[in-house]
């Protein structure tokens, strides 16, 4: 009888952790790189936490020198971007202030993306409410 006792107490427990892991599940990525290594790595990351986690919420924020990545006619990585955003809870944001200075025209950007007036703000924000926070690098 103890040993069922204590079986139940544990899979009861390991139930309410599972639910409590995955509750509330947001995430921002931090961008500035132009290194493709770093950008792909912040693509399949992104990737993988949808597929374990359906419900998570994430955005990543490009600034910098990270634009590349959500150009039209400069990404390489189009089809994986828009597979991601096609997904519920997913988003990517990019910095107007960095737009301004690389003379980027919301034009030019891939569908979708959306911009914010300051990355940086935007990003603590984010964590101000609650998200969690992922520099990207590699």
């Amino acid at each position: 009888m103890k040993k069922i006792i204590l079986l139940v107490s544990i899979l009861t427990s390991l139930a309410g952790f599972s639910t409590a892991q995955n509750k509330d599940y947001k995430v921002v990525f931090d961008l500035a790189s132009k290194d493709t290594l770093n950008q792909q790595s912040l693509l399949r990351e992104m990737s993988l936490i949808k597929e374990g986690n359906p419900d998570a919420q994430l955005e990543a924020v490009i600034y910098g020198q990270g634009l590349g990545l959500i150009i039209k006619d400069a990404s390489s990585q189009s089809a994986e971007i828009q597979r991601l955003l096609s997904m519920s809870d997913v988003s990517i944001k990019v910095c107007a202030l960095a737009m301004k200075r690389q003379k980027v025209d919301a034009s030019q950007l891939l569908p979708n993306v959306q911009i914010v007036p300051d990355g940086i703000y935007e990003i603590i924000s984010k964590q101000r409410d609650g998200w969690g926070y992922i520099k990207v690098a590699h």
